[in-house]
This record gives C-alpha cells, structure tokens and sequence, in this order.
C-alpha cells in the first residue's frame, strides 16, 4: 500500500507531476483541491469567499483526512495545505510526503503565466507577485522541509521535464533514498 502526498507552493507542479508519477508507478491520482470542489459542488474560491479562509482550511483538513484513507495513491495538495492545523504531522503519519522545491524566481514565471485563473494574484504586477511569493515561501518553509523527500523541481517547461521528474521521483521513491 502507498500512500504519496505532494507538497508545495502553488505553480510548483504538484498536479503536472502527480498525473506523471500516478501513471509511472499505477498509482490513482487526486487532487485535494478538485475533490473538495466535486465533493462540495463548489470551486475553491467560492468556497474561500462563503466560509473564509478559516472555513475553508476546515473543510480542507475533513478532504484531507477523507482521501488520505484512499491506499494505492498520490495526493497533490493546495499549497497551504501542510500549514494549517496538523496537516504536516497526519500527512507523514499516513504516507509519504514530497515537497515540490521550487525558486521565487521561476514561481513568478510560472504564476505570471496563469495569475488570471489565481483570484489572489490577479492583481498583482511581476514585482508585486515575487514580493508575495517571497514572503509566503518565507512563512512556510518551516513546514514544506519537513517533507520526507525535498526535491529540486525547478525546470519544468516541457513535458519531458515533467516525465524527468516524476521518473527521478519515482526512483527515490521505490529505492527509498534519504531527502534530495
């Protein structure tokens, strides 16, 4: 039984490379964001706007704690998840966690590309959204390093990167190796 929850920050790849990884290894992908979404037959944001975001990050760690029952399977997290309650310490106890590491510099380039589709950067011009990434990288860091493998997921422009990774991932993985 395996049970594999990715980690990071948004625009790190979590969802490219779990689609990726889940195919590699036969394993079922879910998306932790999606299944709330299909669950509560609401989006996300919606969901943020009617409960806040203490609502919200309760009804997170409910879906957390519902697919992480699931066996045979890779979750990719929201990028707050393992900063809220004891998200972090259930999700080590219950499988193994994969922090997707990725630089505030190319964070901005990936979310500057789909900032219209992230209701909070939206608004944000290039500066502003690296000052936003910077800091809240800064406020979880403490958290994503716990993960039991950190991993460098820094060039993903192609979906050959993206099968590089998840192909290095699955070798630590299935090898057991220490954190990269």
């Amino acid at each position: 039984m395996k049970r594999i929850f990715l980690i990071g920050f948004m625009g790190a790849g979590k969802t490219s490379v779990g689609v990726c990884l889940s195919k590699n290894m036969g394993l079922t992908f879910v998306d932790l964001d999606h299944y709330i979404e299909s669950r509560y037959l609401k989006s996300v944001q919606q969901l943020f706007t009617e409960k806040g975001e203490a609502g919200f990050r309760e009804i997170e760690q409910k879906m957390l704690r519902e697919v992480a029952t699931f066996e045979d399977v890779i979750i990719s997290t929201g990028g707050g998840t393992p900063c809220f309650f004891d998200n972090m310490e259930y999700m080590k106890a219950h499988g193994t966690t994969v922090y997707l590491k990725v630089s505030v510099p190319e964070l901005t380039n990936r979310l500057e590309l789909c900032k219209g589709t992230r209701p909070l950067l939206k608004d944000k011009n290039k500066e502003e959204l690296m000052d936003y990434i910077r800091e809240t990288l800064l406020k979880r860091k403490n958290n994503y390093e716990q993960a039991d493998v950190v991993f460098e997921a820094e060039a993903m422009e192609t979906d050959t990167d993206v099968l590089s990774i998840a192909n290095a991932l699955e070798r630590i993985l299935y090898y057991g190796s220490d954190r990269r």
